[in-house]
């Protein structure tokens, strides 16, 4: 088993900028790629970032692209969404998740954590 919790959510102002990490626990984490999926209330969940076990790959939602920053730190075990210039409609759970490939739909993904919210206010 693979556990995974994130942290780092909260409320914060349009423009503003915030850290999402994930630590995870019980199995090698290097093998896998993590992901970072969110889902606002009333939405399915949706695919954020994807990066692989070295960290050279990365793979973003067009609607992040160029405001979100997805890395790791296979010696901590921990994989980070970095989110700047946060708007109100990515107000939502956030949630990390491991798959053994790069994927973009969350049933490809194994492992998923409780979730962290993050609330961004016009």
């Amino acid at each position: 088993q693979l556990q995974l919790v994130e942290s780092g959510g909260g409320l914060v102002q349009a423009g503003g900028s915030l850290r999402l990490s994930c630590a995870a626990s019980g199995r090698t984490f290097i093998k896998y790629f993590m992901g970072w999926f969110r889902q606002a209330p009333g939405k399915d969940r949706e695919f954020v970032a994807v990066i692989s076990w070295s960290g050279g790959n990365t793979y973003y939602a067009d609607s992040v692209k160029g405001r979100f920053t997805i890395s790791r730190d296979n010696a901590k075990n921990t994989v980070y969404l970095q989110m700047n210039n946060l708007k109100p409609e990515d107000t939502a759970v956030y949630y990390c998740a491991t798959s053994i490939t790069r994927e973009t739909r969350p049933p490809q993904y194994d492992y998923w954590g409780q979730g962290t919210q993050v609330t961004v206010s016009s």
